[in-house]
């Protein structure tokens, strides 16, 4: 089991939404990518979404992130560290987890009014070890958990990912 640790937040001070995830995957992290997985329909969803190239060899990742900033976009993860062995949700140690800090993030992020939770890991922590201590100060936030982007997550396809995310993320995010 390693004790593994997150990325910083892709995230400008006029980020609208949140994405948030749980944990980067063992492939992300050795790549210092977010959803670096070739199969997370992360970057599909979000590139099929705002009109780019749907071949995800045709945008190196500087790119992709600087799509989500111009889409008003922020994404990181609950977790800023943990102990897990291999990359699924289910192998972290929760006795382990250390969640990053919300309350200077959504204070200089003040644009901010939707959390999207990638899939029911991100949101259940999220739920039980951040809202307690921020929900007073940040109850303006709107919370919504989306079909997990992960492999692993097979129940959907990626069409009906694409449409399910694209409704909690493209109107918000394109009220420029």
């Amino acid at each position: 089991m390693d004790n593994i640790f997150g990325f910083p937040p892709i995230a400008k001070e006029n980020a609208k939404i949140l994405i948030l995830g749980s944990m980067p995957s063992d492939i992300s992290l050795q790549k210092q990518q977010y959803y670096g997985h070739q199969r997370n329909a992360f970057w599909p969803i979000m590139l099929s979404l705002f009109n780019q190239v749907s071949n995800l060899e045709g945008i190196d990742y500087s790119q992709r992130k600087k799509l989500l900033i111009e889409q008003h976009i922020a994404v990181w993860d609950v977790l800023q560290h943990c102990v897990r062995a291999g990359s699924l949700d289910t192998a972290i140690k929760m006795d382990s987890i250390k969640v990053n800090d919300f309350h200077p993030f959504f204070s200089v992020h003040k644009a901010i009014k939707k959390v999207c939770f990638n899939g029911t890991k991100a949101e259940g922590i999220y739920v039980k070890y951040v809202l307690p201590h921020i929900k007073d100060q940040f109850d303006y936030l709107q919370y919504v958990r989306l079909p997990s982007t992960s492999p692993a997550h097979a129940a959907m396809t990626l069409q009906q990912k694409i449409e399910v995310w694209g409704n909690e993320i493209k109107t918000e995010s394109l009220g420029h």
